[in-house]
C-alpha cells in the first residue's frame, strides 16, 4: 500500500509539472484582440473565458461591426457578435477555447474560424449546450467544416 500511494504522488507531480496542449499555445500568443459591440454583455463573459485560459486580451470597442467583418471577409452567416485576431487568424464569435488552441497548434491554411450566431452554452452564453456545435473554417469567405464539439 506505500509503494502504491508513493507511485500515485509521484505521478500527481510529474502530471503538475507538464504543460498542457491550451498552455503551451497560449505562450505562444502575446495578445489577442477582441473587437466588440459597446452594447454586448455576452462578449464580457467571452473575454473572461479566454483570460482563464491564460490569454492576454485587449478588448476594442466599436459603435459599428461592419467594418472588421468586411475586413476579414466574414460572410453574413458566418457572423456573430464578436471578432478576435489572434496570431494570423481571426476568430468569429463564442467559438470554444479548444477550437481555438486546434486553430493555433495545427495551423491550418485558413484565414480563421466561425462559429455563427450565439450558441447556448457556448463560452460566454447563457442556459446549457443544446447539439453539437459546427465550427467552420474561413478561407477567402468560403467556409468549410473544421470541428464538430
Amino acid at each position: 500500500m506505500k509503494k502504491f500511494f508513493l507511485f500515485f504522488l509521484l505521478s500527481l507531480v510529474v502530471i503538475a509539472g507538464c504543460d498542457s496542449p491550451t498552455g503551451q499555445v497560449v505562450k505562444d500568443i502575446d495578445e489577442v484582440i477582441v473587437y466588440k459591440s459597446v452594447t454586448c454583455g455576452c462578449c464580457v463573459g467571452y473575454v473572461a473565458e479566454l483570460r482563464k485560459s491564460g490569454f492576454n486580451v485587449k478588448v476594442i470597442n466599436l459603435e459599428n461591426m461592419n467594418s472588421i467583418k468586411s475586413k476579414y471577409n466574414i460572410p453574413r452567416h458566418m457572423q456573430s457578435c464578436h471578432t478576435m485576431l489572434i496570431g494570423d487568424y481571426f476568430v468569429e464569435g463564442h467559438v470554444p477555447i479548444e477550437a481555438v488552441t486546434k486553430l493555433l497548434s495545427e495551423k491550418p491554411n485558413i484565414d480563421g474560424i466561425a462559429l455563427p450566431d450565439m450558441p447556448s452554452g457556448s463560452p460566454g452564453m447563457p442556459g446549457s449546450k443544446r447539439g453539437l456545435w459546427k465550427i467552420y473554417g474561413l478561407k477567402n469567405g468560403e467556409d468549410s467544416e473544421f470541428l464538430n464539439i
